[in-house]
């Protein structure tokens, strides 16, 4: 999901989060991309596509600048705990990609720019988190869980400009599931759709 308020920032997010999707295996022709007026309807998309039962997970990305008045506040909390809920009441990983700044610089300051590309960081995080989840869920979701020749080893490679891997328990999962003869290339949609088979 990726709000069209800010575009200059929020495309960036999302060719970013793409990028990340793409190097960990998944193909760009598997992620569905729903565009919202602002960052405040992210969360009725993203609950939208959860409750739908046919996306692993769900990436917001939006921005969110601060004006004259307290309004950036109460929108970036509404956001935040409205994606939080969805989480928490469906069980689809939903990942936060919504920049919050004073100003439009420091948005692009972090797309990119000398405080990293956080579209890349939320999708890292994301995939991370499905993958987390099926290991939790004993491995048998991994396959409805990420794309098609998506691993867990693709995941752990850092990602160009300085992403660092994900935390030693993927690959401690992904040394499980191989053990138990439950590793393999994985179908379906990351970050977008389950397979329907």
């Amino acid at each position: 999901m990726v709000s069209r308020y800010t575009a200059t920032v929020t495309d960036r997010l999302l060719t970013g989060a793409v990028g990340v999707y793409r190097r960990a295996g998944g193909r760009t022709e598997s992620i569905y991309i729903a565009e919202a007026p602002g960052a405040f309807e992210l969360v009725a998309i993203a609950s939208a596509a959860a409750r739908c039962g046919r996306f692993a997970g769900v990436l917001a990305l939006g921005c969110i600048v601060k004006g004259e008045t307290r309004h950036d506040e109460y929108l970036a909390h509404a956001v935040t705990a409205g994606l939080c809920q969805i989480s928490e009441r469906v069980g689809v990983p939903v990942g936060l990609g919504v920049l919050t700044v004073n100003t439009p610089q420091q948005a692009l300051d972090r797309v990119g720019g000398k405080h990293g590309h956080k579209g890349e960081e939320a999708m890292l995080a994301l995939l991370a988190t499905i993958a987390e989840v099926a290991a939790i869920n004993d491995g048998d979701a991994l396959d409805e869980a990420l794309a098609s020749g998506v691993t867990l080893d693709r995941l752990m490679r850092p990602a160009p400009g300085g992403l660092d891997a994900p935390p030693d328990k993927l690959r401690k999962a992904e040394r499980l599931r191989s053990e138990n003869g439950k590793s393999k290339p994985v179908r379906g949609r990351a970050a977008a759709k389950r397979s329907t088979r």
